[in-house]
């Protein structure tokens, strides 16, 4: 029997059936009732986790608008509404997102960390990024400011979520970087540099990553809020690190090397690693969502 989705203990008992059907459960411990749909992230949703997860993949790997995904869901017979498509990235992007980091690679032993900034109108806002020396992105932190309070979230954020301690870190010479390095990452080595050196560390790692980010942001209007911006950025990088290969999914996606694997086959792997994902995600209790 599935697990309470409320308070995680067995479920005791079968308790009839739903209006739709569906084997309903008593939980004695908590006494409350749920079906099998009740720990899906998906419950409440009127379309089906595959044309959920489709609009998301869509929306964050590809340079589209919500409309556009709107139109191209409507070409498949599927209608809803481009405020639809953007509720359902804002949901479930972070919850992939989340999914990712647990089957990313190990990461290195160096950190590169800069920033790269984006308007909506007059209004200046901060990303914060950093990578490894593979280039596999560790987090990333939208922000309103540029100071050492920024810096010192982002750095607090990116070691509460991985766990990684990192032996060195890179950064220009932003001074706030020095101070949150100190604080937060007091063993490491703090190396300040620039991009165009022509010996030694630089951040080229980090400033070349900033590309595929603005790239995908180039033809839209900036995100609109903090918030909604970093749950954007959150599912923009984990399905980016599906693409480049910095996870591991042999277990979910059989047979597939998405390093080794050509245009083509590496777009269908990420799509199926997508769908395995959403998997993951159903056994979620929307609660926790």
């Amino acid at each position: 029997m599935p697990s309470c989705p409320f308070c995680r203990q067995p479920a005791s008992k079968r308790d009839g059936h739903d209006a739709a059907g569906r084997q309903r459960y008593a939980c004695r411990p908590c006494g409350r009732d749920f079906t099998e749909r009740s720990a899906s992230a998906f419950t409440g949703y009127r379309w089906p986790p595959e044309v959920i997860l489709l609009a998301v993949r869509w929306s964050l790997s590809h340079p589209l608008s919500a409309a556009s995904v709107m139109e191209l869901l409507a070409e498949r017979g599927i209608d809803v509404s481009k405020r639809t498509v953007l509720r359902w990235v804002q949901t479930f992007g972070p919850l992939l997102a989340a999914e990712v980091r647990r089957h990313r690679r190990p990461l290195g032993s160096t950190c590169y960390v800069d920033e790269v900034f984006f308007f909506r109108g007059t209004e200046k806002h901060y990303l914060y990024r950093a990578v490894d020396e593979t280039g596999q992105v560790v987090d990333v932190l939208f922000r309103e400011h540029r100071d050492t309070e920024s810096a010192v979230a982002f750095f607090r954020q990116a070691l509460a979520r991985t766990g990684w301690r990192p032996t060195q870190v890179i950064s220009d010479h932003h001074q706030p970087y020095v101070k949150a390095v100190r604080e937060v990452l007091p063993e490491a080595e703090h190396v300040r540099t620039g991009l165009h050196r022509a010996r030694g560390e630089t951040t080229k790692a980090v400033e070349r990553s900033h590309v595929f980010v603005r790239d995908r942001l180039r033809g839209a209007r900036g995100v609109k809020t903090l918030a909604t911006g970093q749950r954007f950025f959150e599912g923009f990088e984990a399905l980016h690190a599906l693409r480049r290969g910095y996870t591991c999914l042999a277990a979910l996606v059989p047979g597939h090397d998405l390093v080794a694997a050509g245009a083509h086959e590496r777009a269908r792997a990420v799509a199926r690693a997508v769908t395995a994902l959403g998997a993951c995600l159903a056994k979620m209790p929307r609660r926790a969502a």
